[in-house]
Order: structure tokens, then C-alpha cells, then sequence
């Protein structure tokens, strides 16, 4: 397999073999991280130098270990829990990082965390032949820098992992192109918007890439989850009092997209309100 994936060329371990499985401490592949209270006070700090693989789990570790966690109350034992920020999107932007970062640079990657945004850079910029304005319209066709690195990540099902979002964390429809690694900016931005936050900002910066993520406002928290709360309900309702309706008929009932209708749909599943029975043509 190693040799399959060229990790291994000419009984050599290539570059991408070694950043993916280097034993001890890989320097070209640091990554700073950060908690501020203010851009010039820190709070936290941690270095990351281990193996790609590693450094996954460790950086959404670290972001865990400092961004807020609440609970949205729905009547039932069971508690809905709200990250500050839609974690499967950021670490669809975490994995991002790590694939496409230039190793050949002589800077690290950072990750800063304030206390209402996180700013994640990446030494290299966008290649020449793709804009921002290209990025954000989905104009584009994929480009992987680090090809063997994607790969095998691809193989591994880290890139993969957000076709599951449908069902693990947000209604985001997949489709098969959806698999590629071109989708995953669109997904970020839909990802956020149905968390009912801020679009994030992509930028080229200094020598390198950089995604800034916003967080809500206590007041909005509390608006957002009034209203998601009263819409599943509402949902709950419609499906009490027709088992057969489909997504369709409840996005036309409640003024919500069938998309919208499909995050409440996965609150209900998630809190074992609601059970499918059979499929096309169930209940």
C-alpha cells in the first residue's frame, strides 16, 4: 500500500511517507497554536510537530479544549449539545490545513483562538490560476498541493468524513462530486450559515492562506436557539399528525427549505423522537 501511494519509490521513504508517519518530532510540519484574550495577550499556548495523522486529532484537541460548549434544553432527558462553532466544519478547515500547506516553507502553520473568532494560517498561497472570487463560487477545479498527502488521507476517509454530516452533524446534501476534494469550501460556508453564523473569510495573507471563523453573540445564541427549538417542534407536530408527510410538505407548512427542514428532522432523530420506517414510500 505505502508503495501503491509512492510513500514509498525506489525503496525510499518519500516526503509525504515521512510526514505522515514520522516517529519523532517533524519540524517542517510545526503548527503553533494559541488562546488570546487579546492579538498581543496569549493565554495557552501548545507547538504541534508530530505526524500528519497526529496532528489532526491534536489541533481539534486544542480548539476543543477552548471554545465554548452549551446545551440547547428540548424537553427530553436527553440534552442537545451546541459547540461554539459547527465542529464538523472546522475540522473540514483542520484537515484542509494540514493537506495543503507548503512544506517546502520555512513558516509554520498557526492557529489562534479569541474569544468570538479563530484565524487559521497556512503558509503558500492559493495557486495563480484559482482567485478568491473563484474560490467562493465554487468556479474552480480541484487542486491538491500536496497530492500524495490527499490521497492518502482520502484513503484513510479523513477527507471523506464529511459526506457523514448529513447525518452526524449538520443536513448538508452530498452527491458523488461531493467526494473530491473541491467541495470542501462549500461546505464550510453552508455549514455556518445553517449554524446561523457569520460566512467565514478566505483570504490570501502575508506569505500565505488564511480562514478567519466568527462566533455568535450571546444574545443571537439565545435567538438561534429559541427559534430552532420552537421550528422542531413545530416540525415534531406536522409528523404527529401525518406520519407519511415528506420534506417537501413540511418546508412548504413551515416556510423553511427543505434543507432547513432536514437539520430539524435530524434534531428529532438525534433525540429518539423520531424513527424512519422502510424507505421510499415509509413512514
Amino acid at each position: 500500500m505505502l508503495t501503491k501511494f509512492e510513500l514509498i519509490k525506489d525503496s525510499q521513504v518519500t516526503n509525504a511517507g515521512f510526514l505522515l508517519f514520522a516517529k519523532n518530532d517533524v519540524f517542517q510540519a510545526a503548527i503553533e497554536l494559541g488562546r488570546f484574550s487579546t492579538p498581543t495577550s496569549i493565554k495557552d499556548g501548545l507547538t504541534v510537530r508530530s505526524d500528519l495523522f497526529g496532528e489532526v486529532e491534536e489541533l481539534l484537541g486544542f480548539i476543543r479544549k477552548h471554545i465554548n460548549k452549551g446545551y440547547i434544553i428540548t424537553g427530553d432527558p436527553q440534552r442537545e449539545e451546541r459547540w461554539q462553532y459547527p465542529m464538523p466544519a472546522l475540522r473540514e478547515i483542520v484537515i484542509n490545513m494540514i493537506v495543503h500547506r507548503d512544506y517546502m516553507s520555512s513558516g509554520d502553520s498557526s492557529v489562534k483562538i479569541f474569544d468570538d473568532y479563530i484565524e487559521f494560517f497556512n503558509p503558500g498561497h492559493l495557486p495563480d490560476t484559482i482567485t478568491i472570487a473563484q474560490l467562493l463560487a465554487d468556479e474552480y477545479s480541484s487542486y491538491s498541493h500536496n497530492r500524495k498527502v490527499a490521497a492518502t488521507f482520502k484513503e484513510a476517509q479523513l477527507i471523506e468524513t464529511v459526506r457523514e454530516w448529513r447525518t452526524a452533524s449538520s443536513p448538508l446534501k452530498t452527491s458523488k462530486a461531493d467526494e473530491n476534494y473541491g467541495s470542501g469550501i462549500r461546505r464550510i460556508r453552508e455549514a455556518f450559515e445553517l449554524y446561523g453564523l457569520k460566512t467565514p473569510k478566505f483570504e490570501n495573507f502575508q506569505h500565505g492562506f488564511r480562514v478567519i471563523v466568527y462566533a455568535e453573540t450571546t444574545t443571537n445564541i439565545d435567538k438561534t436557539t429559541r427559534k430552532t427549538v420552537g421550528k422542531t417542534a413545530e416540525i415534531f407536530d406536522f409528523i404527529k399528525s401525518n406520519p407519511q408527510i415528506t420534506r417537501e410538505q413540511l418546508a412548504d407548512e413551515t416556510g423553511l427549505s427543505v434543507r432547513g427542514v432536514e437539520y430539524h428532522l435530524k434534531i428529532l432523530r438525534e433525540t429518539n423522537r423520531i424513527n424512519r420506517v422502510g424507505s421510499k414510500g415509509g413512514h
